[in-house]
């Protein structure tokens, strides 16, 4: 989800790729902490929800394509 967010509002810029990354790192959540074998941890699932709501993109889960 949270590969899904970068991507999508960096669209392949790398500085648009960094600036979302800091911001979800100053909202709690560092994306390098984060893989897809990750246990989901409700309290970031709620402010990767956000973020991604507030970002206006699409969230696609690891649960959602298997």
């Amino acid at each position: 989800m949270i590969d899904s967010i970068i991507q999508q509002r960096a669209r392949g810029d790398p500085l648009i790729r960094i600036m979302t990354k800091s911001k979800l790192i100053l909202r709690g959540v560092d994306p390098d902490r984060f893989s897809g074998s990750s246990a989901d941890d409700p309290e970031v699932m709620v402010i990767i929800k956000a973020i991604a709501a507030e970002l206006g993109t699409a969230l696609e889960s690891t649960k959602e394509r298997n």
